[in-house]
């Protein structure tokens, strides 16, 4: 099928309307969105595709000052037609933090629903302020950016600063003008490319989790991607060209991810290690960020994590760890006392003392020939991201993304005291082993 001639909504379309089968249950699949359209232009038709949510007679168009020109103003324009339109601008640089929910709370109140029109931070923060409030909420997508238009949880930053995952709602709608996200600065697909990558590092770190310590897992995220990553890398160059096609290919892989967390609940299948090296990085870096995104830095993240677990995976014998070194004071020094004590409680939960780790260590050496054979259906080869992100236009080292070298280094080494999710980057610091990696790793 060639680009022109291709259904972007295929088995989105089928997921969304009941059609697909969950594989693990046997059972339709059933999704809280009355609808999801990739479209590759949507130009003069957003009152014909928001019709249908039936949202109210007066809505809140949500957009920020990045936004408002690529589709923001022409969305307010033809919602017009539907009802009462408040237009409420954004600043470009907002963060979805607890003042900017109140923020877009306040402003719209009056609405029967708030239409985002952005991506990001724009569409988490709408999410989030109308799920406080009980409000509905869609959203029109302006880049591709991010996975998370699909996804029912919110990652906000808290008033201390500490960002986290949230339970949310899903967006009645999701609207994908291709144009529109083609026609964005191309940095942002390339973002949105970073933030698809870290599929394999996530799927390793999740499922190890799973066979060591039976936590939870579910093969049905994977399972809606599996036909799309590779059309996505091979399409990757033309996101720096502003192709329509390829960032439809990305958009796809995006939203099938984000529909993942409907049927799990929780954002680990595409929010691992990696994951907690980004927030780590805009938690601590303080006047040292850069500026760079999410996707951004899960990208580098994700090259970088892959080489970590490539590196271990062709260990012969599997690595032995030691207790883990955690010490209550030592989070405090580096992070203050309220998130400092709220890392150490996350941190705690899965540090090892001596009888955990002679435990885990025993386990682990029984359980690593196989785990090994296991892991390496999930395995991405490092170098085929690089080019992919690469030709994307996208960074693939701190020193690309003008990040300290000392603050990268700090933040794969302290990243794990973020979240309880434990991940290949617990393993090789338990082991002794991530401080001669991190030496190494070319950044």
């Amino acid at each position: 099928m060639t680009d022109a001639m291709r259904d972007w909504n295929e088995l989105i379309g089928d997921v969304v309307a009941g059609n697909w089968t969950d594989p693990e249950t046997g059972k339709p699949a059933k999704v809280p969105f009355k609808t999801i359209l990739l479209a590759e232009t949507l130009d003069g038709g957003a009152a014909d595709v928001a019709a249908p949510l039936k949202l109210g007679k007066r809505l809140a168009v949500v957009s920020d000052s990045n936004t408002l020109e690529a589709m923001g103003r022409r969305v307010a324009r033809e919602l017009k037609a539907l009802g009462t339109i408040d237009e409420i601008v954004m600043p470009g640089n907002m963060e979805c933090d607890e003042p900017s929910i109140a923020l877009v709370q306040e402003k719209t109140r009056h609405a029967d629903a708030v239409i985002a029109v952005g991506s990001g931070a724009l569409s988490d923060t709408c999410k989030y302020a109308t799920f406080k409030d009980g409000r509905p909420y869609a959203t029109f997508g302006t880049a591709a950016s991010m996975n998370g238009y699909a996804a029912s949880t919110a990652s906000v930053t808290l008033a201390n600063g500490y960002k986290t995952s949230l339970p949310a709602h899903a967006p009645k709608g999701i609207f994908l003008d291709l144009k529109v996200s083609a026609d964005a600065p191309t940095w942002l697909s390339a973002a949105g490319l970073g933030d698809c990558l870290c599929r394999s590092t996530a799927q390793i770190d999740w499922w190890a989790s799973h066979r060591l310590f039976d936590t939870f897992y579910s093969s049905v995220p994977y399972a809606l991607q599996k036909d799309d990553e590779a059309p996505m890398l091979k399409a990757a160059s033309g996101l720096a060209r502003h192709d329509v096609a390829a960032n439809g290919y990305l958009h796809r892989v995006l939203t099938l991810c984000g529909l993942g967390v409907c049927f799990t609940g929780i954002s680990h299948h595409g929010s691992m290690g990696e994951h907690q090296v980004s927030h780590w990085i805009d938690m601590f870096a303080g006047p040292a960020h850069p500026g760079t995104t999410h996707g951004q830095q899960v990208g580098v993240a994700s090259l970088a994590i892959a080489r970590l677990q490539s590196e271990l995976l062709k260990l012969d014998k599997a690595p032995k760890i030691k207790p883990t070194h955690i010490v209550e004071a030592e989070f405090i020094d580096r992070y203050g006392r309220e998130i400092g004590s709220m890392c150490y409680a996350e941190a705690k939960k899965k540090a090892f003392d001596k009888k955990g780790a002679d435990a885990f260590n025993a386990k682990l050496a029984d359980l690593w020939p196989q785990l090994r054979e296991e892991l390496k259906g999930f395995v991405m080869d490092p170098a085929e991201m690089e080019k992919a992100l690469r030709e994307a236009g996208g960074p693939t080292t701190a020193t690309e993304m003008n990040l300290p070298r000392k603050i990268w280094r700090d933040a794969m080494k302290y990243a794990r005291e973020v979240r309880n999710r434990w991940s290949f980057l617990d393993l090789a610091d338990d082991a002794g082993l991530l401080d001669d990696f991190l030496s190494r790793d070319p950044q």
